[in-house]
């Protein structure tokens, strides 16, 4: 982690882009105290869409159905 003031970063400002890109994490500050961490842009995810399994799996009606006495008596044991 690279601490620079504000100063030191218009100055040095393209190093310190390419520093961020190769992995190093800057914080800008000032009198100090941190202000910015620079850090390289990253695309957003595409939303998430459901429905991909549709038609891949099948559910049986009685699947919430009470659990047998001889299944619940190892969970309570």
């Amino acid at each position: 982690m690279q601490v620079v003031n504000i100063h030191e970063a218009k100055t040095n400002f393209s190093k310190l882009i390419k520093e961020a890109l190769s992995g190093d994490e800057i914080i800008i500050a000032k009198g100090g105290k941190p202000l910015i961490r620079l850090t390289p842009y990253k695309d957003e995810l595409p939303p998430r869409k459901g429905g991909q399994l549709k038609g891949m799996m099948k559910i049986s009606k009685d699947f919430d159905a009470p659990l047998p006495d001889n299944v619940l008596k190892q969970f309570y044991n």
